[in-house]
Formats: C-alpha cells, sequence, structure tokens
C-alpha cells in the first residue's frame, strides 16, 4: 500500500472497508470527487468540531491543511496532516510531501489517511480506507490517545459515511445490489 511509504510506523490506526459493485474506475472516481457534505451526520461532526464546513471534498480537504502524499487512480488516494488534534485550535501545520515524511517535531501528531481500490470477483471492488497516526515523543502520544478516546469514535462514523456514500454514487446504475460495510476496530500498537 502507498500509505506505508508516508505513514510505516504508527501509534494509533483504524481500518474500514466496503465492496461494491462497479467498475473500479467508477468507483475511484466516486471516492475521488466525494462531497462529504451530502451526508448530515459528517455536517454535523464536523461543526461540532469547529471544522469547516463547506469544501467538504478531497480538493476542499486540501485548502484548510491536508496534503495529498499520492494519487493513483484506481490504485489508492493517500493523504496526511500535522497538527495538535487535541488542541482547541488544532495548530495544523503546512507540509509538502516531503516535509510530511520528515517531521518530526516534539508535541504534534501526524495523520495519513488513505482510500484504496482492490478488485475482487468480476464487478467487485473493495474499498478499503485507513487512518494513521505517529506521534514523535511520549508527551504528545499521551495527548493524542486521550483525545483520540473520545475522537476515535466519530472519526470511524465519518470513514463509515465515506464508505456509504461512495458505495452510493458508485452503484447509482439500476442493476445495483447493497453489501454491508465490514468495519475492523480501533487498534493501537
Amino acid at each position: 500500500m502507498l500509505i506505508d511509504q508516508f505513514l510505516p510506523i504508527y501509534d494509533i490506526n483504524a481500518q474500514y472497508q466496503v465492496d461494491i459493485h462497479a467498475p473500479i474506475e467508477r468507483v475511484y472516481s466516486a471516492a475521488r470527487n466525494l462531497n462529504m457534505s451530502d451526508s448530515w451526520i459528517v455536517r454535523w461532526l464536523y461543526r461540532l468540531r469547529g471544522l469547516p464546513k463547506h469544501n467538504l471534498t478531497l480538493d476542499g480537504m486540501l485548502k484548510w491543511g491536508f496534503v495529498l502524499l499520492a494519487d493513483q487512480p484506481s490504485q489508492e488516494i493517500v493523504f496526511g496532516l500535522i497538527g495538535r488534534f487535541w488542541t482547541h485550535s488544532a495548530q495544523i501545520q503546512s507540509a509538502t510531501v516531503d516535509t510530511f515524511v520528515e517531521f518530526q517535531q516534539k508535541g504534534y501528531a501526524k495523520t495519513a489517511a488513505n482510500i484504496a481500490f482492490i478488485s475482487q470477483d468480476i464487478g467487485i471492488v473493495r474499498v478499503t480506507t485507513e487512518t494513521r497516526v505517529y506521534c514523535p515523543d511520549d508527551t504528545s502520544r499521551r495527548y493524542f490517545r486521550l483525545y483520540w478516546l473520545v475522537i476515535g469514535p466519530f472519526s470511524g462514523i465519518i470513514r463509515k459515511e465515506w464508505l456509504r456514500l461512495i458505495k452510493q454514487h458508485a452503484e447509482a446504475s439500476p442493476s445495483s445490489t447493497r453489501e454491508e460495510t465490514y468495519e475492523s476496530d480501533i487498534t493501537s500498537k
């Protein structure tokens, strides 16, 4: 996975997946052009956290601090963010691909997330999303773990909504079928 190139070592991760009955190109397009404002729960959770309620697309996220780390069509999209997420302002740091990889400043955390597309049986694409968080020091790790106890479940809701919306848009044809979204528990290293 491409995410391994950007955050191979991490303290916390969460993974979710869904099987989608659509061509991989359509699934990728649905993910790449996803507008999360289609979900009232995402809008509500962003408002609760004080995050922007507009530009809830990948391109919009890039405008308010995320960095696009990799985008290989029909394979994987990887994006990252650096900040003190446990503080009120989150203190988001501006980053490029290179500075993201090299960033090791104490007192901060960096997170990488992906959306990956894996062909299964004919006409089925498994879409997975993984979020990884790395904290370079014990203090930031403790703060982040406390923050994650509260925020982690809500972050999971957002990821499941991503997958639900991607599935909904990719399977928009009349012959579509529904599959369940599967999740793995949030795990810590």
